[in-house]
């Protein structure tokens, strides 16, 4: 069993509150957790208004599926033109 870890941090432009962010965040998470089929959480950050830290994870039976899967995530946060990607961290973990 293969588990891809990916963690996030973004920044979120234009925003006036907690709640504005929140909005976004929540709809970007319920999104790629849909169409990817990833495990989607906001992990920190939650009192900032205009960054956030986003976890995202999968279970395969290949390394490379999982990164496939998590690059597919990268891919789609940065073609969301409501945030910018700052960092970044991706492991593979061998059960």
């Amino acid at each position: 069993m293969v588990v891809g870890v990916l963690s996030l941090t973004l920044y979120i432009g234009g925003m006036k509150s907690l709640k504005d962010k929140r909005s976004v965040v929540k709809s970007l998470l319920s999104k790629i957790s849909t169409k990817l089929n990833v495990a989607a959480a906001e992990t920190g950050l939650q009192d900032e208004w205009n960054r956030c830290e986003l976890g995202f994870s999968c279970v395969t039976n290949e390394s490379s599926h999982a990164e496939s899967i998590l690059t597919s995530v990268i891919k789609y946060i940065e073609n969301d033109g409501r945030v910018e990607i700052i960092d970044s961290y991706s492991e593979t973990i061998h059960i």
